[in-house]
């Protein structure tokens, strides 16, 4: 029984794609992006292509007048791994006034899995922001990095005056703040809200986005899933989801692409960067450049390979 269960999800998760969401009553479509234009670039070569992705990514970095933009960009870069430039673009926000911009700097460079980032994320354990320290303590634990241990002592002790003895480590200047009420009810709000670096960053989190606009998480998670089977069979059904209309679908098909190293597959990603929704083309053009090898991506952070390969 069990065999032919693992045979069937395969199919199954696919055929969900098949399946259009459905906004629910009241619910608005998409929204109106906001930001970098979007536009091809002069002309269809790769390199030029190449070229384009990073004007994309480094141009919604710098967009000062829509923070959300900004929190979209850093996620994209944020799934370049130990790319150099990338990292160096991550980095350099963690030194951002807004607090959510070093927040989002600091999710991302976890999620690069990058052994080098570790220095700067233990800085960050004294920003004079709570939400910024916890973000480094539980981004650096996740890394088995236990320099924030304190930090996170501190918010389960809540209210409760942290006992130095239980933890292995120097206490930071945050410490005193986390046993606030008040801070540790905004630490609340902001993970019940979603306060986690994904394909919409946390001004405009995946589940808000898809509870105001009808998005559809199972078929995310669909495509998240079947991305693992490198076939030619689902590399066509996600090719075809970058054209869904909706616009969570176009972000996890473009990052699920990224690993499908096929000329078809770069061209369906260049495609995107047309896309009227910033998460879309970001996505899309950080999907391109390591489609193409300009990315330093450890095997965790991609795809896994099963037992048939993309013909």
């Amino acid at each position: 029984m069990m065999t032919s269960l693992r045979f069937v999800a395969p199919t199954f998760l696919a055929t969900l794609l098949l399946v259009p969401s459905q906004p629910c009553l009241g619910q608005q479509v998409e929204p109106s992006s906001t930001g970098q234009s979007a536009s091809l670039p002069p002309d269809n070569s790769v390199a030029a292509n190449k070229d384009w992705a990073w004007s994309m990514l480094t141009t919604a970095l710098n967009d000062t007048k829509h923070p959300d933009t900004r929190v979209q960009a850093l996620a994209a870069l944020g799934i370049l791994g130990s790319t150099p430039r990338s990292l160096k673009l991550i980095l350099d926000t963690l030194n951002d006034p807004d607090v959510d911009l070093r927040t989002a700097a600091i999710l991302a460079a976890g999620q690069t899995k990058s052994p080098d980032v570790a220095a700067d994320l233990r800085r960050m354990l004294d920003d004079k922001e709570p939400q910024v320290a916890f973000a480094a303590a539980t981004t650096l634990w996740k890394m088995n990095d236990r320099s924030g241990e304190d930090i996170l002592v501190a918010v389960v002790d809540g209210e409760r005056s942290a006992n130095p003895g239980l933890v292995n480590g120097t206490m930071h200047t945050m410490n005193r703040d986390l046993h606030h009420p008040s801070t540790l009810a905004k630490l609340g709000a902001m993970q019940g809200a979603g306060m986690l670096l994904g394909p919409f960053g946390m001004g405009i989190t995946a589940l808000e986005y898809m509870r105001k606009n009808g998005g559809n998480l199972s078929r995310v998670t669909a495509v998240e899933q079947i991305a693992e089977n490198h076939t030619a069979p689902i590399r066509t059904k996600l090719i075809a989801a970058l054209s869904d209309k909706d616009a969570t679908v176009r972000v996890a098909a473009a990052k699920a692409l990224a690993t499908f190293h096929e000329p078809e597959v770069a061209i369906a990603l260049a495609d995107q960067f047309p896309d009227g929704r910033a998460p879309v083309r970001l996505t899309a053009a950080a999907a391109y450049l390591i489609n193409t090898g300009s990315a330093i991506v450890s095997p965790k952070s991609s795809a896994r390979s099963h037992s048939h390969k993309v013909s």
